[in-house]
């Protein structure tokens, strides 16, 4: 499968709290088809300032998808098929940390997977496939997160790791503490495997985390709750949104890191032996290596 025309540049994720973005024009919903099933929710592909954007709810319209159901291949899948090449996932997170204050900016560049019950790879039924992960985020990408985040006047904190756990409940206490000894900075469940599938189908990611609490480890602070969330969650989200917008400039630049090739020396499977219907299914990811002669 190959993409006609490219109907946006950069596919912004929202998670909670955040599941749609002002200032889009010429706004319309698409439903792509995927090989994968239904992606989480409609995209919503429209312009801010002139960038053609696609916008995703990763919990679907109205926070109706758990962190375990979400169909994370459609989701990366369908915004591939629409020709994003960048991806910036907006993500609410405990903070593990005590100078990572809740409503301040956290841009990790590391990831930790402690999910369990998630497929994380496109490559399967005949075709293998193992690409670098070592800088899971996209630098170029994060860096202008950093400096609108700066423009915003966010508190802002470059680098980090964040723990992703595979929910829905939120950490015990002696979990929080053990993540703590980790040196994590911060925790959440929906990055992983979001960003190992962007890797694999080319494209650009980095994460937005908006530290909404300090989980269960602080011994002055509440634990965290659902209603302390989402007070946090209103400021936080208002702030990112100025942040996403500023950042979209970025879509000018012209792609030189490792992501946009990720694959060109990945698939270990030779052409011949990967299965017709896998080729097909997998078309849009390997379509121009499999053309090689």
């Amino acid at each position: 499968m190959a993409i006609r025309r490219a109907q946006a540049e950069i596919g912004i994720i929202g998670g909670s709290g955040l599941y749609e973005m002002e200032g889009l024009e010429r706004v319309r919903e698409v439903r792509p088809a995927t090989p994968f099933g239904r992606p989480s929710d409609a995209l919503i592909l429209g312009t801010i300032d002139g960038v053609q954007v696609a916008f995703l709810s990763r919990h679907g319209r109205g926070h109706r998808i758990t962190p375990s159901e979400i169909n994370y291949r459609a989701n990366i899948y369908a915004l591939k098929s629409v020709g994003v090449t960048r991806i910036i996932s907006v993500s609410a997170v405990g903070s593990m940390k005590e100078a990572v204050r809740p409503g301040d900016v956290l841009l990790p560049d590391q990831f930790i997977d402690m999910t369990k019950r998630r497929v994380g790879t496109f490559f399967e039924q005949g075709v293998v496939a193992h690409v670098a992960f070592a800088d899971p985020i996209c630098s170029r990408l994060s860096g202008a997160l950093f400096k609108a985040a700066q423009g915003a006047g966010a508190t802002v904190h470059r680098g980090g790791v964040y723990l992703c756990i595979e929910g829905p409940q939120f950490s015990s206490r002696g979990e929080s503490l053990l993540y703590r000894r980790w040196g994590v900075d911060v925790i959440g469940m929906t990055n992983l495997p979001e960003a190992k599938l962007a890797r694999e189908a080319e494209l650009c990611y980095a994460t937005l985390a908006l530290p909404t609490d300090y989980d269960c480890w602080h011994a002055t602070e509440e634990s965290v709750s659902v209603d302390a969330i989402i007070a946090t969650l209103k400021n936080n989200v208002a702030l990112a949104k100025r942040i996403i917008r500023a950042a979209l400039s970025v879509a000018a630049e012209p792609r030189t890191c490792l992501c946009a090739t990720a694959l060109e020396h990945a698939v270990l499977t030779a052409t011949q032996n990967i299965p017709k219907e896998t080729r097909k299914r997998l078309g849009l990811l390997l379509g121009k290596y499999l053309e090689k002669p």
